[in-house]
């Protein structure tokens, strides 16, 4: 991925219309709407504070060297291409986390996008930035009007290391890199044995329901008999995952604002950052929970996305958009957690 990072003054020029009415006016652009052959397909992202005081926004939001989450909602052939980048679980986002931009301030970013996501597809491409917010900052969420984008002549496929798979069946194991200490591998595997008896409950429960309960309606909305049968697939898949999968964990991320990611093509290996040591073994945040949440985004799973990021935004997406709630990782922990308990 090859990312360049400028600050300038005034107005970005840009091929796309202004997204929203918001301070912040995001627009994409490229040197050519035709890409031939195998090339890196390079989009330039210009975010810009339209307002006359300054705005913040949060530094996982913008496309710089090191992209965290999945920032482009693309589209093509009616499909949206495999992304192949990580999902992180994040604290509450703090003043650190957080960029202000002065009135006026532009940052241009260029971005490959390539190494982001499976682009080896002939078609038209549709670009959209999509960097969704936290209801725990008052950072706004980011979107911008879409690009077209023409790929031709494409003939690289997928690599094998990219390209998601079902890993072949195996007797449960759980291994180490990153350097765990002896004290980190034994909460890991106390965090594992949580974790699999939430999935256990989890898809106990989902299996007899048969109507809306407080549980059930608060993380993932209103109950219809497709939306139950969806989390039941999602947690069976976790639980049979946790009983019989080869888990590998990496403790080499110091992260303080993070707890875990996951690249979702890539199962079952799942990075642990600082604020997975602090959390609890179970309960809201728990280790358990997080190892719940980061098993979800795993493609072979459920390939969940974050839209969401804690309990209250969490419960906000459940009641306006249940679809949404049955596809955000944080709704399924705090189901599966399930504090304070409900029925």
């Amino acid at each position: 991925m090859k990312k360049t990072l400028f600050v300038l003054a005034g107005t970005a020029l840009a091929l796309s219309a202004q997204a929203g009415q918001s301070c912040v006016d995001v627009r994409l652009s490229a040197a050519s709407p035709v890409v031939r052959g195998d090339s890196d397909v390079t989009v330039n992202v210009a975010v810009t504070n339209t307002c006359r005081h300054p705005v913040q926004v949060l530094n996982w939001q913008l496309p710089s060297d090191d992209i965290e989450e999945s920032l482009f909602r693309i589209e093509v052939n009616g499909t949206r291409p495999l992304y192949l980048g990580a999902h992180y679980k994040r604290v509450m986002p703090r003043a650190v986390d957080h960029r202000k931009l002065a009135a006026g301030e532009s940052l241009n970013f260029s971005v490959e996008l390539t190494g982001l996501y499976d682009m080896s597809q002939n078609g038209l491409y549709t670009i959209r930035y999509d960097a969704h917010g936290h209801s725990g900052s008052s950072a706004e969420a980011l979107h911008s009007q879409p690009i077209y984008l023409k790929l031709e002549e494409r003939t690289a496929q997928l690599s094998a290391t990219k390209a998601p798979s079902d890993p072949a069946p195996s007797a449960a194991s759980t291994s180490f890199t990153g350097r765990c200490s002896s004290t980190q591998q034994s909460q890991l595997g106390s965090a594992r044995t949580a974790a699999t008896n939430y999935a256990v409950q989890s898809t106990s429960y989902l299996s007899t329901l048969s109507s809306g309960t407080p549980r059930y309606v608060t993380w993932f909305g209103t109950y219809s008999s497709a939306g139950r049968a969806t989390a039941l697939d999602h947690f069976t898949k976790t639980r049979d995952a946790f009983q019989n999968a080869a888990i590998t964990f990496d403790c080499s991320c110091k992260k303080s604002g993070t707890y875990a990611y996951v690249y979702p093509t890539q199962p079952y290996k799942i990075y642990l950052c600082g604020a997975f040591w602090n959390a609890g073994m179970t309960g809201t945040d728990s280790k358990a929970g997080t190892l719940i949440h980061e098993m979800l985004h795993f493609n072979v799973i459920a390939g969940t996305d974050d839209w969401a990021y804690g309990q209250s935004a969490a419960k906000s997406l459940a009641q306006s958009d249940p679809a949404k709630a049955l596809d955000n990782s944080d709704n399924h922990e705090y189901f599966a957690e399930n504090t304070p308990a409900q029925n």
